[in-house]
């Protein structure tokens, strides 16, 4: 389903996940029924924000190292100096 980009497929594999005994899969479908629109439409296109979300969390990484021990300039040089 997620490999061809076939939407039309998530509504029918939703209802096969609601009707099966999976807890933490139960959480998931109601998190993408939520999300539908969206969920649809990252099937729909070939985009992928996986490069900018592994960017962010680099950032947050190098943040989170040195928090209460260094200031903005710091953090600027580690975030635009680092590989």
């Amino acid at each position: 389903m997620m490999r061809n980009q076939n939407a039309e497929a998530l509504p029918a594999w939703m209802d096969r996940v609601r009707a099966d005994d999976l807890p933490a899969l139960h959480s998931l479908v109601n998190g993408f029924h939520r999300h539908l629109g969206a969920v649809t439409a990252a099937f729909a296109t070939p985009w992928s924000s996986g490069q900018v979300e592994g960017h962010v969390t680099r950032a947050k990484l190098l943040k989170r190292t040195g928090f209460g021990r260094a200031h903005l300039p710091l953090l600027r040089k580690r975030v635009l100096h680092s590989p």
